[in-house]
């Protein structure tokens, strides 16, 4: 039932404007050859300069996603047709055979789940003794019975319901008959007329004629003065007998509590967990308002289709959406160190030295001669110019501040201001919490069995970072004990002066980053003159001392 599936293009978590932007520029010219496949995702908040980014171009922003783990919307989902609780037991049967199916959904006029029947419930109707009242018990409707019965409704409502009275086969003559045919039963006797009258007269509330005999006018007409069903069937009474408890409706033998359905957005891995505790062959599936979708199998998750995935702006598990390991990862496309992602199958994997991911997708534009309009220039120059700190950080190339002075051409804008106003964006801490302002960039390493999370937060001067430096100091014990790490660093760092304030936390931080620059802590942090980069000035010092 599934259509092609949409292909994710997604950025690290915690994603900075390189990251989003990299991830809608990308899926628009991947779309330019196979329309509409592609889409942009992003596996974290939005941060305030990245939105002003988007808000300025007017793009709207991706959608959110946390994980990319196989979902029961990527399982190829069996379109079992639900039915009314009312169809016969016989139909049931006969559908599940037509249809190869062992379970049945029973549903209601607004297609939400009532219950289940399998094939085991009809079996147990079948050979279980039941006394000769369950029909009514059950309210079969008259409609099942002379569907049952291969039959003819001669008089009567076929939409009437038997819900008093039992089942009685007249063999005797008319006495006999008198003592054991009580008001409202329902009565399956042969082509004698006399004995049709005779239960007439006794008020049942219906007669199955068997052998196909024909009723005389008499008869019918004495039916319907008496309100009472008359339907006639080929079969003879024997078999009317044995088939008669067939026409029961399925709602009185499904199972309708406890029942374990799953949703849509369910991921795989709990699903399998889930069928592991009972012992059904099938599962209902349900969308996110609770309507019935069709019906999944263990088998179904065998031919599971992952999700795929194009990866920008990071090749680290670390840094990846939740659940990569169980996607299908087609390409990746990134400008920083070579991490520890594993792929099952060869991907195609661009990795550059350059300032950042926007300058590598810039460049496959124009290797595949494809027009980069205004918005996707704005995207990429924005994506530069974040990464790059407009050009101070040392990880700028000279080809990324080129293709930022072709790209601010197509885009109208001055480098300069649109980056002051980046920035300034980005660093208004006025409105967010200190968990929104600790994690708008932050990343985890790991090396030498240590794991690490090192963010940056950027500012237009150092008033506005120490502003908010105690908050983070105090936030990021808290840090190292939710995210399970060795260590914690943060970035302050100032734009215009190209300085970092470093803050550690966790045992052993300090003599990592006393080691890494050889300078003494000044209060609570670290003075780095001219680091602004935590690919090339952070991140390769601390891999050299913990390794």
């Amino acid at each position: 039932m599934n259509a092609e599936k949409k292909v994710w293009v997604v950025g690290h978590k915690n994603p900075d404007t390189d990251s989003i932007c990299a991830a809608l520029a990308y899926a628009e010219l991947k779309n330019r050859k196979e329309d509409g496949r592609y889409v942009a995702k992003r596996a974290g908040a939005v941060s305030e300069e990245t939105r002003y980014v988007l808000d300025y171009f007017d793009v709207k922003e991706p959608e959110l996603v946390k994980d990319a783990g196989a979902q029961v919307k990527d399982i190829e989902i069996r379109e079992t047709k639900g039915v009314c609780s009312h169809m016969s037991l016989k139909h049931a049967w006969e559908m599940m055979k037509d249809s190869g199916v062992v379970t049945l959904p029973i549903v209601n006029a607004k297609n939400k789940l009532e219950g289940l029947i399998v094939t085991g419930d009809i079996a147990t109707s079948y050979m279980d003794v039941y006394d000769n009242r369950v029909l009514a018990t059950a309210r079969t409707q008259y409609r099942n019975i002379v569907e049952t019965m291969d039959g003819e409704l001669l008089t009567g409502n076929e939409h009437g319901y038997f819900v008093k009275g039992k089942v009685v086969v007249a063999s005797g003559d008319d006495e006999v008959m008198k003592e054991y045919i009580e008001e409202d039963d329902l009565v399956i006797l042969a082509n004698r007329p006399e004995s049709q009258r005779c239960a007439l007269e006794l008020n049942a509330s219906c007669i199955v004629v068997c052998t196909g005999t024909e009723v005389s006018e008499e008869i019918l007409a004495m039916a319907k003065e008496r309100d009472c069903v008359v339907i006639r069937t080929p079969f003879d009474s024997f078999t009317a007998a044995r088939l008669i408890n067939q026409s029961m409706p399925i709602k009185y033998f499904m199972k309708k509590d406890n029942l374990v359905t799953f949703e849509l957005e369910d991921y795989v891995d709990d699903v399998k967990e889930e069928m592991a505790k009972v012992r059904h062959r099938d599962f209902p599936v349900l969308d996110e308002n609770g309507n019935y979708v069709g019906m999944i199998s263990r088998r179904n998750l065998l031919n599971m289709k992952k999700k795929q995935v194009i990866l920008v702006d990071h090749n680290e598990k670390t840094q990846a959406v939740d659940g990569i390991d169980g996607a299908e990862i087609l390409e990746i496309i990134d400008h920083h160190r070579i991490g520890n992602l594993e792929t099952v199958a060869p991907v195609f994997f661009r990795n550059q030295p350059l300032g950042c991911t926007g300058t590598i997708i810039y460049q496959m534009y124009q290797e595949q001669n494809e027009e980069i309009t205004k918005k996707v220039a704005g995207l990429l120059l924005s994506a530069i110019l974040s990464d790059t700190l407009m050009f101070r950080s040392p990880t700028c190339t000279p080809v990324d501040k080129a293709a930022a002075e072709e790209l601010a051409k197509i885009a109208e804008v001055d480098i300069e201001t649109h980056a002051k106003n980046m920035f300034r964006a980005g660093s208004n801490f006025k409105n967010k919490t200190i968990e929104e302002i600790f994690f708008q960039d932050f990343k985890k390493f790991t090396a030498a069995d240590k794991d690490f999370g090192v963010g940056q937060i950027s500012a237009m001067g150092a008033e506005e970072l120490l502003g908010i430096k105690d908050q983070i100091v105090a936030y990021m014990d808290t840090v190292l004990t939710e995210k399970k790490l060795n260590m914690v660093f943060i970035m302050l760092t100032d734009i215009l002066e190209e300085t970092t304030y470093l803050l550690c936390a966790g045992t052993g931080a300090d003599q990592v980053a006393e080691e890494a620059f050889k300078q003494e802590k000044d209060g609570d942090y670290y003075v780095l003159k001219g680091v602004v980069s935590r690919k090339k000035q952070i991140i390769p010092p601390f891999m050299s001392v913990l390794q």
